[in-house]
């Protein structure tokens, strides 16, 4: 996975701390089995509020907390490290707050719709077509980029994968739903797309603070159209309040991590890690909401959809921004 000289060089001491091999494999890691419980953790906080499916007002404003709290946790982060509070050059808060509402803002009110309902396991499945959209975007937008034979492999896998993870709805009778699959696919596109203009606006930007404001200004935006519909938290008690702390806490943690491996290492090295995300989005949900991964769909899609991941970001350029993975 990493050369040989990198592997020489991690022992050196002027090799940066986030570019040591082990270091890389155990954040990117981190980062992915965080994004991984996202799934089944937001599942569990519907529950332990009472928010039903058709409550969307509720959905939006459970959502808008746990962005706005995360957004405040990587700017204090970012002031930690840089020894200065994170502020938007001048110019482009206007930028900052157009990606905030869509990488956050949309994206997450198609997540949040979708996930409740359809499961866990699919939904963690279905969310990792991110990685193919930004392929097949990248390929009309960037001259440099194009769809190789490889990628279009990569991406066949993919598609293979969300239809056998669909196959088992139709052969359970469980029916697909736009509400539900439809909408996590939907999120997925969201995603793709707004991290190409994330991509412009992080040239003259700080990756922490661009990551800061977005989620701040994203979950200012979903708290304000939940409680304008006439959505609620509800009554928090000391379960629920924690799981919405620990929501927020991993997206700020893994969005500063990932930044800081995007920072000091090849894209292509660091986005090989994303084929973890359904993984552990899987396993996480089979074990705390006891549903069943170990269907012979799951399992082939869980094989077809990292199968395609590893193809379309193997050998990726060390130039371009990693597209920013779904994090739940």
């Amino acid at each position: 996975m990493f050369p040989a000289s990198s592997i020489g060089r991690a022992a050196q001491p002027e090799t940066p701390f986030f570019a040591r091999p082990l270091v890389v494999v155990a954040l990117a890691t981190l980062c992915c089995l965080l994004w991984g419980s996202s799934y089944p953790a937001i599942k569990t906080g519907y529950a332990l509020l009472g928010i039903t499916q058709q409550d969307i007002p509720s959905k939006l404003v459970y959502a808008g907390y746990r962005f706005l709290l995360a957004g405040i946790g990587v700017a204090l982060a970012a002031w930690l490290l840089q020894k200065k509070f994170p502020v938007p050059p001048r110019g482009q808060l206007r930028q900052v707050f157009l990606l905030g509402i869509a990488q956050t803002s949309l994206q997450y009110v198609f997540f949040y719709i979708g996930l409740a309902y359809t499961t866990g396991v699919r939904a963690s499945i279905l969310n990792a077509t991110t990685t193919f959209f930004s392929v097949l975007l990248a390929h009309f937008l960037y001259k440099d980029d194009r769809l190789s034979a490889r990628k279009a492999v990569g991406c066949a896998l993919g598609l293979a994968g969300v239809l056998a993870v669909n196959a088992d709805a139709s052969l359970l009778g469980s029916g697909l739903s736009l509400q539900g699959e439809g909408f996590i696919v939907l999120a997925a596109f969201v995603l793709s797309a707004a991290s190409i203009y994330g991509k412009r606006v992080s040239q003259r930007m700080d990756a922490m603070t661009m990551t800061a404001w977005q989620l701040a200004i994203g979950g200012l935006v979903l708290l304000a159209a939940g409680y304008a519909t006439g959505g609620s938290l509800g009554r928090l008690d000391l379960a629920s309040s924690l799981l919405l702390l620990y929501l927020a806490a991993l997206s700020a943690v893994a969005f500063t991590l990932w930044s800081l491996l995007l920072k000091h290492n090849p894209v292509g090295l660091v986005s090989m890690f994303a084929f973890l995300v359904p993984l552990f989005g899987a396993a996480l949900s089979g074990i705390w909401l006891d549903e069943d991964v170990l269907t012979w769909t799951n399992l082939a899609a869980l094989v077809l959809v990292c199968g395609g991941v590893l193809l379309v970001t193997r050998g990726a350029p060390t130039g371009r921004p990693a597209p920013r993975q779904p994090k739940g």
